[in-house]
């Protein structure tokens, strides 16, 4: 069954990734009414362009956590079977420091 996930997955993650692009130019709007900069263009400030790429940075990873937990929901509600880990192991660094 988790076979079957990985390509719904795949598809899935594209359209998060058109989602997010959306939910970051209406972010962006609010900070800048010009198109959000890239690293490239030159006469745009170092603080604009840092700004940019986190304000674009969280955007795009917490839509992509939000449609992948809510994707692994509607999969285990429709198929029984958790797609992915039931539960996060520790590593052998985070046990070392406790």
């Amino acid at each position: 069954m988790k076979l079957i996930y990985k390509p719904f997955g795949i598809i899935i993650g594209l359209l998060s990734g058109l989602v997010a692009s959306k939910i970051f130019s209406a972010i962006w709007g609010i900070f800048d009414k010009e198109e959000p900069p890239k690293p490239t263009t030159r006469d745009t400030s170092w603080p604009k362009v840092i700004g940019a790429a986190a304000v674009q940075g969280v955007t795009f990873k917490v839509t992509r956590a939000i449609v992948d937990r809510h994707t692994a929901k509607g999969f285990a509600f429709l198929t029984g079977v958790w797609p992915g880990p039931k539960k996060t192991e520790k590593s052998q660094a985070a046990a070392a420091v406790r």
